[in-house]
């Protein structure tokens, strides 16, 4: 019981909230230089680093920062839920014109966990965190939490 309260003692919790409001329906954002500063600023040695899209019609997804596939992603998504005709979607009868982002969404992921190492991202030669906005030109969240010690 004692190593456990002393391990308590140890670990750090950091939350910061991002509000990310876009100029278009559908957008992708690299977050990975303002987690990175998070992580940085929280003192977290080791430990991890969730990153939530706290609405849903958006996501957070972690992949290659490369122009071509980023807008692959924006074709194929379309291909997979056009967003019109609207009608097709019996969500957008309740006054909605959303429906296909919440699809979208589905497919791409809610939430992204990733390790810290040596107090830094310990992401592959590649990757980098992602906010993908679906239904955007409004203000919208993603929960950054960072545990460890």
């Amino acid at each position: 019981m004692e190593q456990l309260h002393h391990l308590e003692a140890r670990m750090r919790s950091c939350t910061e909230y991002l509000t990310i409001k876009t100029q278009t329906r559908s957008e992708f954002r690299n977050l990975t230089p303002e987690i990175e500063k998070i992580v940085a600023a929280s003192g977290v040695k080791e430990g991890l680093c969730l990153v939530n899209a706290m609405h849903i019609t958006a996501s957070v997804y972690i992949n290659d920062n490369e122009s071509g596939l980023l807008a692959d992603y924006e074709d194929w998504l379309e291909q997979l839920a056009p967003h019109a005709p609207t009608s097709r979607y019996r969500h957008n009868r309740t006054g909605e014109d959303n429906g296909d982002a919440h699809l979208k969404r589905q497919v791409m992921g809610r939430e992204v966990v990733v390790a810290i190492t040596a107090s830094k991202l310990d992401l592959g030669p590649w990757e980098q965190i992602f906010y993908g906005e679906f239904d955007g030109r409004r203000p919208k969240r993603v929960l950054v939490k960072v545990l460890g010690e």
